[in-house]
């Protein structure tokens, strides 16, 4: 008996050690990064417009990577989603859907350069649309597409038999228990996925590199809705540099003075944005499940 206490003390011990280092490692890494941007990062900086040499600053490459992000989610979430509840509720188990299975592990762990040579053939030079955000959220949806699938796979069926059956005694069809009973007690677990695919879709910079192009954005003219205009912000049609590649391009370039100061900056900026949207992100999830369980 004693054993037993000393093991799970130990084991405790350990866990929370594990989670303090992890907690210390973000800190650290939070701290660092945007202490070395104090004195960059400023309105002028995250609004302005990229400068060859000088300091310029990220706005138009920060709106690339938010509406790259939109693309991609837009693609990404309701087909994840929609196939994460097929897995679930509908496939029956068998060779095909442990090869579906499979298949999603493996394409989730495929290198994203990988998908970005995949990407430039099959987006850029086969479609004809060559460099453009549309290319680039295909390329990015490759590998994040199975992990959304997967992850809500996982949520719905972590949700318990006794909520499915009790829907269906009070006369439920299989697709109201789903949506009324089943979706809902999943929430927490499908923004966790939503969660985990926009901060790979938001940092990404291997597979953009290859589909969405390299060419550094300025002077953009929002008031100019034309989607089918290459030259209006609001096209996937036309090149779209993120912060994630701008920070490659700038540090592998190394033209100015002001590299460092940039680099530190739109690194700052990068890791402050990921860090808003998941908490926001948690936030949302927990005044969802307070409303479905007070309901």
């Amino acid at each position: 008996m004693r054993r037993v206490l000393v093991a799970d003390r130990v084991a405790t011990a350990t866990l929370w050690a594990i989670a303090l280092a992890a907690l210390l490692l973000l800190a650290a890494m939070i701290v660092h990064l945007v202490w070395a941007a104090v004195g960059t990062l400023s309105a002028s900086f995250v609004l302005g417009d990229p400068e060859f040499l000088g300091l310029g600053g990220v706005g138009p490459v920060l709106w690339n990577s938010f509406y790259m992000l939109f693309l991609t989610a837009l693609i990404t979430v309701p087909a994840g989603i929609a196939a994460g509840i097929y897995m679930a509720e509908y496939a029956a188990e068998g060779r095909l859907t442990s090869a579906i299975r499979f298949a999603q592990e493996a394409i989730s762990s495929i290198p994203s350069i990988v998908v970005g040579l995949f990407g430039l053939v099959a987006f850029v030079n086969l479609t004809g649309w060559g460099f453009s955000a549309l290319a680039g959220s295909l390329a990015l949806s490759v590998f994040n597409l199975p992990l959304m699938a997967r992850l809500t796979e996982q949520a719905l069926r972590a949700v318990p038999a006794d909520e499915r059956y009790a829907s269906l005694a009070l006369g439920s069809t299989k697709w109201q228990m789903i949506r009324h009973v089943v979706v809902p007690l999943a929430i927490p677990g499908i923004v966790t996925g939503i969660i985990l695919t926009a901060g790979r879709i938001f940092g990404e910079a291997a597979a953009l590199l290859f589909t969405a192009g390299l060419t550094t954005p300025s002077n953009y003219h929002f008031e100019n809705l034309n989607v089918l205009d290459p030259k209006s912000p609001w096209s996937p049609f036309r090149p779209a540099t993120t912060l994630a590649v701008y920070i490659w391009k700038v540090q592998s370039e190394g033209l100015g003075s002001s590299v460092k100061q940039i680099a530190d900056g739109a690194s700052a900026l990068l890791l402050l944005c990921v860090l808003g949207f998941n908490v926001g992100a948690r936030m949302i999830s927990r005044v969802l499940v307070y409303r479905i369980t007070r309901a």
